[in-house]
């Protein structure tokens, strides 16, 4: 039976609507969260193995804005193109061309592998008035104190794509491993919440296509990091980090926000990668400052 989410008598009031549209030859699976005349219109990225149930926490705490959140080609229901390899020029590709059909001009926001696409695809021409970046990835995964168990992660990766597809498959799905990752993550002592953060990673983490995407996204996530993109994105960016992220050490990401010609750092205590779920309401809280929403009454 599925963990009750800690945020459901909100998102309970938000209204949503799910869409389909084709992009670059494949089904894009996409939300609508909140009012579609709102002033504010977002596009939310979520990270890597996840959909986009992972951002629903914090869109919980933004009602007043309108939130397209799509689930990345190969993840949750968003299929990939056929013999096409998922690269981050693939994922830059797919979504200036999800954001033109759907949004155009949309604020655009990015959690962990999310905002290393979000900046990749900004740096590179995708308009949008402001950026977002919840938990961005500041440095190379392989560098600095967690390069080991990135290394490790890698060869994990590695090995279920060389294994005969049944075994490979499986072992990539693997709820031990999944339950690892996410207990590593977790930071909360709050149980309730533990409980839940785990049975979000349980049901949404092993949703992928097939283990050629999910291959291809590792890769992606590794070999590029937001600092490569910073210095050519000239909206305002808001950076939401956290003071115990085991990927991207707070005194990386204070010094990723020094590379931004215009670029706003919060920093969230006792929270780690999973700002997303720990902290949702904080990280909403600074969006909406950041974007200027104003609280509606009643909320």
């Amino acid at each position: 039976m599925p963990v009750p989410s800690p945020y459901a008598d909100r998102l309970r009031r938000l209204p949503v609507q799910r869409h389909e549209i084709d992009v670059r030859g494949a089904r894009t699976a996409y939300w609508s969260y909140g009012d579609a005349d709102a002033a504010t219109t977002i596009i939310a990225v979520h990270g890597f193995r996840g959909d986009h149930h992972g951002l629903e926490s914090v869109l919980a705490f933004l009602p007043e804005a309108h939130v397209i959140a799509p689930d990345l080609p190969g993840f949750g229901e968003s299929s990939p193109a056929p013999d096409r390899r998922y690269d981050l020029d693939e994922y830059v590709a797919w979504l200036r061309e999800f954001a033109a059909a759907v949004a155009p001009g949309a604020v655009i926001l990015g959690h962990s592998f999310g905002s290393i696409v979000t900046s990749a695809a900004v740096a590179t021409g995708l308009e949008t008035p402001r950026l977002i970046l919840i938990n961005p990835i500041g440095a190379p995964a392989l560098e600095g104190p967690k390069g080991v168990m990135t290394r490790l992660a890698v060869l994990y990766y590695a090995l279920g794509a060389r294994l005969p597809e049944h075994v490979g498959t499986a072992l990539l799905r693997n709820r031990v491993i999944v339950r690892i990752m996410s207990i590593t993550m977790a930071k909360t002592s709050d149980p309730v919440l533990r409980r839940f953060i785990h049975d979000q990673h349980d049901t949404y983490f092993s949703l992928f296509a097939d283990r050629d995407v999910l291959r291809d996204a590792f890769v992606a996530s590794v070999s590029h990091d937001v600092s490569q993109y910073a210095s050519s994105i000239d909206v305002p960016t808001l950076l939401i980090a956290a003071q115990r992220d085991d990927i991207t050490p707070i005194e990386v990401e204070r010094e990723l926000a020094t590379r931004f010609s215009d670029a706003e750092l919060v920093e969230i205590a006792h929270v780690g990668h999973l700002i997303h779920y720990e902290t949702p309401a904080e990280a909403a809280g600074a969006i909406r400052r950041f974007l200027r929403i104003p609280v509606a009454r009643g909320r």
